[in-house]
């Protein structure tokens, strides 16, 4: 799972479909924008932001930070990633498939 924030609806929208694009994440979500509040150049700023969370593959870390980097507006995005403690195992692998270009059909049940 992967994270980032963004100034605005529009980059948020923009960021999410190149690392769906570019199949380095399965699924992201464009969450409600939010307040945040933090230092940056030795001053506290606040600002509303959008956050995205980003479902891919600790192979895929990489290339995910990539292409955000590549296309975030802010001078130093946070990218940030945490390991799944667990998941169904379906939606893992389909997970795993997408993330690798791989497009997975679920089992039935």
């Amino acid at each position: 799972m992967a994270m980032t924030n963004l100034p605005d609806e529009a980059s948020a929208a923009r960021v999410a479909r190149a690392v769906l694009e570019a199949r380095v994440a399965a699924c992201v979500n464009r969450l409600a924008p939010c307040q945040s509040q933090y230092w940056w150049q030795g001053k506290l700023e606040q600002a509303q932001e959008y956050p995205l969370l980003i479902k891919t593959t600790a192979g895929q870390y990489e290339a995910l930070e990539a292409v955000i980097s590549a296309v975030h507006p802010y001078d130093v995005p946070e990218v940030v990633a945490w390991p799944l403690a667990a998941g169904l195992p379906a939606y893992l692998g389909w997970v795993r498939g997408e993330a690798a270009g791989n497009a997975a059909v679920p089992p039935t049940n």
